[in-house]
C-alpha cells in the first residue's frame, strides 16, 4: 500500500513556483554558512539540492541581517538532547516584516521535504506514516537544523532550531534543512542569554 502512495504522489507545484512566489533566487546547490554565537563558532552545510525554497529563504534572511545580534529565545532540554531555537521569535508573535519590510508576500514558507528516488521535493506534505521515513533523503541528526513549523504544512520564514543528537521522531514533520559539519561543541554550550553575532555565508 505503501508503495502505491509513494508512486501516486505528484507535486502541484514545484520549487521554482514557491521562489517566484516568495520574489527570490533558488538556490539549488548545498552551501556552508558559519554561525558567529557568543559562545564561539560553528559551520552549517545547507542543503540547496534537497531544500531550495528553504535554503534560498534562509540565505535572504542572512543576506539582510535578520539574524543579526539575536538571541537564541528559547532552549528546550531534555536528558539526552537539547533544543536550541533562534530566529527573532519576538514572544511567539509572527515577524511578519521580516525586519523592515522587505519585499515578500507572506511571513510563512511551506513545509519542504525531500524523498530518495524523487526528483522534487514534496511540499505541504508532512509524513504520517513512519514507514515512509525511511525512504526521506535527510533525517534528523546531531547538529540538524530546521525551520520552526507555522501550523500543520507551513515553516515559519525565519525561526529555526537546532538538535544536538539524533531524534527520528521529527523525521518527516519538519523542513530539515542542513547540518552542523563543525563546532557542535559550541551548540552544546549555548543558553537562552546566548546570541547570534552574525551569519557568513562561505559559499
Amino acid at each position: 500500500m505503501f508503495l502505491l502512495q509513494a508512486c501516486s504522489y505528484k507535486n502541484k507545484v514545484d520549487s521554482n513556483y514557491y521562489c517566484k512566489k516568495l520574489k527570490f533566487s533558488c538556490i539549488q546547490s548545498n552551501k556552508i554558512v558559519n554561525f558567529k554565537t557568543s559562545k564561539g563558532d560553528f559551520e552549517v552545510e545547507l542543503f540547496g539540492k534537497d531544500n531550495p525554497v528553504t535554503v534560498s529563504n534562509f540565505l535572504e534572511n542572512i543576506d539582510n541581517d535578520i539574524y543579526l545580534n539575536q538571541k537564541f529565545y528559547k532552549i528546550i532540554i531534555y536528558p539526552q538532547i537539547r533544543f536550541i531555537h533562534g530566529g527573532v521569535n519576538a514572544e511567539n508573535k509572527l515577524y511578519i516584516e521580516r525586519k523592515q519590510n522587505l519585499n515578500k508576500t507572506s511571513s510563512l514558507i511551506p513545509l519542504e521535504i525531500k524523498f530518495k528516488e524523487e526528483i522534487n521535493p514534496r511540499y505541504n506534505y508532512q509524513i504520517k506514516n513512519p514507514n515512509e521515513t525511511k525512504n526521506l533523503v535527510n533525517t534528523f541528526e546531531s547538529g540538524s537544523i530546521a525551520m520552526v513549523k507555522s501550523g500543520k504544512d507551513k515553516s515559519s520564514s525565519t525561526e529555526f532550531f537546532l538538535v544536538t543528537n539524533k531524534i527520528p521522531e521529527l523525521d518527516g514533520r519538519y523542513s530539515n534543512f542542513g547540518k552542523i559539519i563543525k563546532g557542535l561543541d559550541v551548540l552544546k554550550k549555548i543558553n537562552k542569554e546566548d546570541y547570534i553575532k552574525s551569519v557568513q555565508i562561505y559559499n
